[in-house]
């Protein structure tokens, strides 16, 4: 008997409507980051920003408290690969910032993460954002009843370590998620098609690409919580959360509201994906 199977829920209807009320909520506040975000701002005033912002829609930050957690957002910036603590340091031109933010309202959970670009970057830092961003969309595209988590895994890997040489972050993995943040599968950015957990449909999952511009290889910062690149190279981010179907996965979280935030903040770089 497979132990770590059994524990995984496929979700009802209802459920996966609670979820998307979340995700969407998660969209949305990254989105108002989107509109805030400019040279001089700090990640305290961010944080603080989404936590209101979600609190007024009945909601709570769902990384606030979470394992001791003091904050509502994660805010990761340059080499820093995920959970970086929001700070009084005012944010640079030329700096690249990761923003991940969960939501539970109705004991639901809603997961995702964009990353910004501000002002102007070497090109071969805004590849690096636009291929991560690309290779969360590849491995969506397997996310699909009856495929395995390898394949998404696959996906992910070949687009950015196999064409771009990029290094795959293998310390952290996305993940199940619905009455808990986190929760089985493990859905890592790396493996071999055809292995894993068969999909079934209506499972939820977080599917998180953390790709680095360097090798693959991270450490934690003295803070105990953010995670960095050992070279010191950049590091992106994008997550989405989404719901298997039999004839493909269903995004639940929606760039889109972020995407029509940035059109009129001219600090923040667009960014042009091809999916």
């Amino acid at each position: 008997m497979n132990l770590f199977r059994d524990r995984i829920t496929q979700k009802s209807a209802e459920e996966v409507e609670k979820i998307r009320v979340s995700a969407i909520l998660v969209s949305k506040t990254l989105a108002l980051m989107g509109e805030m975000l400019r040279p001089g701002i700090t990640g305290l005033e961010l944080d603080i920003a989404a936590e209101k912002f979600i609190r007024s829609h009945g909601a709570s930050p769902a990384f606030k408290g979470y394992r001791g957690f003091r904050h509502s957002l994660c805010i990761s910036i340059n080499d820093q690969v995920v959970h970086g603590i929001p700070n009084d340091k005012p944010i640079l031109p030329g700096d690249i910032v990761s923003v991940d933010c969960g939501v539970e309202k109705q004991g639901y959970f809603g997961d995702s993460a964009y990353t910004f670009i501000i002002g102007e970057v070497p090109p071969e830092y805004a590849q690096l954002v636009k291929v991560t961003y690309e290779s969360l969309y590849k491995g969506i595209a397997f996310a699909k009843a009856n495929n395995r988590i390898g394949d998404i895994s696959f996906a992910v890997q070949e687009h950015t370590e196999r064409k771009y040489n990029y290094g795959v972050v293998k310390d952290l993995v996305g993940h199940g998620i619905g009455k808990n943040l986190h929760e089985p599968p493990d859905v890592p950015n790396y493996g071999k098609r055809g292995n894993g957990l068969r999909l079934k449909e209506n499972w939820v999952i977080a599917i998180e690409p953390m790709i680095n511009l360097g090798t693959r290889e991270v450490v934690t910062a003295r803070d105990n919580w953010t995670i960095q690149t050992r070279d010191g190279k950049p590091s992106a981010h994008f997550e989405h959360t989404v719901r298997i179907g039999t004839d493909g996965a269903e995004i639940l979280s929606d760039n889109t509201f972020i995407e029509d935030a940035i059109k009129n903040n001219a600090e923040i770089a667009k960014i042009s994906i091809n999916i």
